[in-house]
């Protein structure tokens, strides 16, 4: 069991969004994830602490997609995304739960997220979403950087496949928070 002080912890979701949730993931399914992430947010917001959800959304000309030299690079589908690709899944959000829009991997640069976190007094981060080695990753990464106590939801998190997922699990979480299960996270006044 993880205890955390409830005044001073936030639940991040990344990218729980249409159009990521139903491609194929592994080792859990995009449903899967939502239904635990929706549960522990309950308990997030029952306790007072923040809940914040975080999608990934570009203008309809990609303009401010990140262009840099890579061997992969970003591609949109032709014709771009499907209607509704960027909204959150539905049922997930509550009307005291932040939104945070990102342009890239992470949800720290170019948004307000650490400015929101700060002026709440937070303290740490409990982590889920989708993709465990991309979004996921990109935003513990940050939260270590920025000096915030990072709690990864292992449960709460899944990706395009197993090895990806044991990798930022096993090797990559560890050096940069603690990594539980959703069960396992409670909270204290």
């Amino acid at each position: 069991m993880i205890s955390l002080s409830a005044p001073r912890t936030a639940l991040i979701l990344i990218d729980l969004q249409k159009g990521i949730v139903d491609r194929t993931l592994a080792p859990f399914t995009g449903e899967a994830v939502v239904e635990r992430s929706k549960k522990l947010a309950s308990r997030f917001r029952a306790a007072g602490s923040p809940v914040i959800l975080v999608n990934v959304a570009f203008a309809p000309d990609f303009a401010d997609a990140v262009h840099t030299e890579v061997d992969r690079p970003f591609a949109p589908p032709p014709g771009g995304f499907a209607p509704g690709w960027t909204e959150l899944v539905e049922g997930l959000a509550e009307p005291t739960d932040l939104l945070v829009t990102k342009k890239q991997w992470g949800a720290f640069y170019g948004t307000d997220l650490d400015l929101q976190l700060r002026r709440r007094g937070i303290t740490t981060i409990v982590l889920g979403g989708i993709a465990t080695n991309m979004g996921v990753e990109s935003t513990a990464r940050a939260a270590h950087e920025h000096g915030y106590g990072v709690v990864i939801a292992e449960d709460l998190t899944s990706t395009f496949a197993e090895e990806m997922q044991r990798f930022a699990c096993d090797h990559v979480f560890p050096m940069l928070g603690r990594v539980t299960t959703s069960d396992a996270i409670t909270l204290e006044p």
